[in-house]
């Protein structure tokens, strides 16, 4: 079991409280990607956990990597469970674990404070162009209930029922450790945050792999701590940055370039909404960061040598 943490000290104990409560027997091993507050000492306290303590912030794909290397029964423990520091179980693992026995991924249910599904996010299926597209001029955000966003968010699916499903959130997603060795664990070029889990997913579902859905293992997840310590110019730039790799990685080069084009478009507005919000120019100059990062790969013959190249 692998919980990264960023200033998470806030979460972290009630995270561990709900593992001893729930998976007593797990190997629970906690990587800190150089947390200035007191997380790691907090995580501490708990003589079954192991901490690694990193000294500097290597990204959420490379921590995890990072603890499936370090956990010495890697080779023998059946599952890899990736749990963020701010859920907190629910209920047992049993029936996950059967069904990641069986199909090779799964995933429960993450519910919100009062213990409703968190309809949107618990599930999801895989972005295509369009989605990006939709999600980068704000589309999904002003009409929710529009055709691409209701598919994309699983908002045509009862979440009481199990079964198949494309893309769990990675907050939440137990791997079968021989599938997680084939799949070669996460793509670190997604730095420092964004489209791992989505990537992981996706290269499941092109390997065959399916990720299976249980809705009767639920925990409680608290959302985007770690993220919302960013400053908002950098979570932009960031997601941006990862959303391009992604589909720099997994579209073909005509879709990929019409994503370009909606991210150097939405570069704009964003910029000058950002100016009202924080009312000073930060956030422009993000945007004019973003705008000639998209502009490059726009113009780019060669996409799949933008993704790993970067900026």
């Amino acid at each position: 079991m692998i919980i990264v943490t960023y200033n998470s000290a806030q979460v972290i104990e009630g995270c561990l409280d709900a593992l001893w409560r729930h998976a007593p027997d797990a190997t629970v091993i906690v990587v800190d990607n150089a947390s200035s507050d007191d997380t790691v000492a907090r995580a501490r306290r708990y003589a079954d956990v192991r901490v690694i303590a990193n000294t500097e912030n290597r990204g959420f794909a490379a921590a995890v990597n990072q603890g499936a290397r370090q956990d010495a029964g890697a080779e023998t423990q059946d599952f890899i469970l990736l749990l963020n520091p701010d859920v907190e179980l629910s209920s047992d693992l049993g029936s996950l674990m059967e069904a990641c026995r069986v199909h090779g991924m799964a995933a429960g249910q993450l519910t919100d404070s009062s213990g409703r599904p968190q309809a949107g996010f618990t599930v999801r299926r895989l972005p295509t162009a369009m989605t990006l597209v939709f999600e980068l001029l704000g589309l999904n955000r002003l009409w929710k209930s529009n055709p691409v966003n209701r598919r994309f968010r699983y908002l045509d699916r009862d979440l009481r029922e199990p079964g198949a499903v494309e893309q769990p959130a990675g907050a939440f997603l137990l791997v079968r450790s021989d599938v997680w060795r084939r799949l070669g664990g996460m793509d670190e070029s997604f730095f420092p945050i964004w489209f791992e889990d989505v990537d992981l997913c996706q290269r499941a579902k092109d390997a065959g792999v399916r990720i299976e859905y249980v809705p009767s293992v639920t925990a409680r997840h608290w959302g985007g701590h770690s993220v919302g310590v960013l400053p908002a110019g950098c979570r932009a730039l960031y997601w941006c940055d990862s959303l391009l790799k992604y589909a720099a990685k997994h579209f073909q080069a005509d879709y990929y370039r019409g994503v370009c084009a909606a991210v150097l478009l939405s570069s704009v507005p964003r910029g000058l909404v950002g100016i009202f919000r924080d009312r000073n120019l930060d956030s422009l100059t993000v945007s004019m960061r973003i705008a000639r990062m998209a502009a490059h790969r726009l113009l780019s013959r060669r996409a799949g040598r933008i993704a790993e190249d970067g900026d």
